[in-house]
């Protein structure tokens, strides 16, 4: 956990959610919020994972209120995995959680973040959004899981981040289904799933891409 951070229990669908936060050092100055979901929860992930420690400190870095929510059954988390169906709902409470917590301005400039299962559960509330008519500035997707999971199609100008040499989801998975989308992929030559020793390019693509668009 990185120092400063705060955790907080916000009311979910069916009890506490356990979220983390980091918050830019001038609150005032921040532009948005950056909604980072983590990895499998039956699998070891959780908000503490590494890549998504990094998205946190990469969007605190850009101005955003990083929020880092545990899916349910983890940590303090209440609740039973639902496969990534509830999950949406949660992260969709964690939102409006936020957007009280920290005011309609910053609400207003959402970015959403996932990893793995959390890609997935991203591409699921970035549909709801849009439905909603509220949709996201932005999606950055690690790692995303294609067909483990049903990860929905997502906006044209989503960061796609993918290891080379992914043993969990192999890159010519997310590469079928990022073709009929017309979807760029950027993929880090010899990383593997955990992207092991490659975090230092994960926040450097995030940056440039920020910058840059």
């Amino acid at each position: 956990m990185r120092p400063g951070t705060q955790r907080e229990s916000i009311e979910g669908v069916v009890g506490r959610i356990e979220c983390a936060i980091d918050q830019p050092a001038q609150l005032d100055n921040a532009c948005g919020l950056a909604l980072v979901a983590h990895p499998h929860p039956l699998f070891g992930g959780t908000l503490d994972n590494k890549v998504v420690q990094t998205l946190a400190k990469c969007f605190v870095d850009l101005g955003f209120v990083a929020l880092r929510p545990n899916f349910r059954g983890v940590g303090a988390t209440e609740g039973t995995h639902d496969e990534g169906r509830e999950e949406v709902d949660d992260l969709l409470c964690v939102l409006d959680w936020a957007s009280h917590q920290f005011g309609a301005r910053l609400a207003q400039t959402t970015v959403l973040a996932g990893f793995s299962f959390g890609a997935f559960v991203q591409s699921h509330v970035a549909q709801r959004l849009m439905q909603q008519q509220k949709p996201a500035q932005r999606l950055v997707l690690i790692g995303t899981a294609a067909k483990r999971f049903n990860v929905v199609d997502v906006p044209a100008d989503t960061l796609v981040i993918h290891g080379e040499c992914d043993e969990t989801v192999p890159l010519n998975h997310v590469l079928d289904w990022a073709r009929p989308q017309e979807l760029p992929v950027v993929v880090i030559p010899g990383a593997d799933h955990f992207f092991h020793g490659r975090l230092h390019q994960i926040r450097d693509i995030v940056r440039r891409h920020w910058f840059s668009t």
